[in-house]
């Protein structure tokens, strides 16, 4: 095996100032073939990065919520058919904004929002940032985007806004990972993050994860500004405990609690039962895939993936190497990983550097030297090693 490639591209990003630092590990068969760290744990101190250093990890946080979902409808506590209405009936009058000449008209539900369309981002809740709509922007306006939000707070906000799709109509990256945390509370009458610790975190020994960090002292920073916008860079606070616990966004680990967790998705060992964890990690699109590329780069996953139940699917050809059935997700604070059962590998990087490109001018983002562009060369270079 081979890593200067994988090696020499963070040693490129951090020098040339892209990336202000980052911890890279590659396993295969469960066991660390690769570990890398890169930069600096805080670029204006000058503070080097460590092997254990935390991250916010933003969207990734949405696999591990979406596999506590799972483990509940395991042990037959949760049903992938309840709807969302039987544990938040504030959410019990939904309605879609159809969305005609620039502006929003009114649709009844043709059928419930349930677990499952949560789980597969089918529900037709969205996100106000990442690309614009008459529905996102009344998202913006209501502020429910916001971590600053009460449970209270986000849920009646929520409940006031329309969805974007009917349910099950289309696949739309949005806040339903949120919504599956809180009906999870709801359910249950524990916080997420003591289910997480409980269910998840505890059993595979990731004892530096959560929603805030255990140790500040070793929590990375990212530039003051974005290298290419100029702009502030303002990233969720996590060092003292949230105000909700946002279930898509809100999470802290390190890179090897992470691979903990990866590798217990992979094995089907450790948190669900190997076909719950197959499940979880099949597409679950279809036909809504081929619909969703029409709609252009909204569709996060890109060309050659459908979705499961929290992770984009390798279905086909794509920009980079892959096999049918490796799945992956990133967050927006500058982590990424991606596991591909057939070779027992799992791959993740981690830095605090987020591409603001893909909300500030979305035209520009695909000339960023972060996010997807970032991503593909890291796929590229740990299959090169092999």
């Amino acid at each position: 095996m081979d890593f200067s490639g994988l090696d020499g591209l963070f040693r490129r990003l951090t020098e040339e100032g892209f990336l202000p630092g980052a911890v890279v590990l590659v396993a295969r068969e469960g066991e660390v073939v690769f570990q890398g760290t890169y930069g600096f744990l805080d670029p204006e101190k000058g503070l080097p990065m460590g092997e254990d250093a935390l991250f916010r990890v933003y969207s990734m946080t949405k696999p591990w919520v979406s596999a506590l979902a799972l483990s509940l409808v395991e042990e037959g506590t949760l049903s992938l058919l309840d709807p969302v209405e039987k544990y938040l009936p504030e959410l019990g009058a939904l309605r879609v904004g159809r969305e005609v000449n620039g502006g929003v008209r009114d649709e009844p539900l043709r059928a419930p929002v349930t677990v499952y369309e949560l789980l597969r981002h089918t529900a037709g809740f969205t996100y106000g940032v990442f690309f614009a709509s008459p529905v996102k922007r009344l998202y913006l306006e209501a502020g429910v985007d916001r971590f600053d939000l009460s449970r209270e707070a986000f849920l009646e906000r929520l409940a006031a806004l329309p969805l974007r799709f009917q349910p099950g109509e289309a696949f739309e990256y949005g806040l339903s990972t949120d919504v599956l945390g809180h009906l999870l509370e709801a359910a249950t009458g524990k916080s997420l993050a003591d289910l997480l610790e409980e269910r998840v975190f505890s059993p595979l020994g990731m004892k530096d994860s959560g929603f805030q960090a255990k140790d500040p002292a070793r929590l990375a920073k990212p530039f003051p500004k974005d290298p290419e916008t100029g702009r502030r860079i303002a990233l969720i606070p996590v060092e003292a405990p949230p105000p909700r616990y946002a279930g898509g966004m809100g999470g802290v680990s390190t890179a090897s609690d992470y691979l903990r967790f990866l590798e217990a998705l992979r094995t089907g060992k450790g948190l669900l039962h190997p076909r719950l964890a197959r499940l979880m990690t099949e597409d679950h699109l279809g036909p809504l895939y081929a619909e969703g590329l029409k709609r252009g780069p909204e569709y996060l996953p890109g060309p050659g993936y459908g979705f499961g139940l929290g992770v984009a699917v390798r279905l086909g050809a794509g920009l980079s190497p892959g096999t049918h059935g490796e799945f992956n997700w990133a967050g927006f604070g500058g982590t990424y990983f991606f596991v591909d059962p057939s070779l027992a590998l799992s791959a993740l990087y981690m830095s605090q550097a987020p591409n603001l490109l893909s909300v500030l001018e979305p035209s520009r983002a695909l000339h960023s030297r972060l996010g997807a562009r970032l991503q593909h060369a890291f796929r590229t270079q740990v299959y090169r090693a092999f």
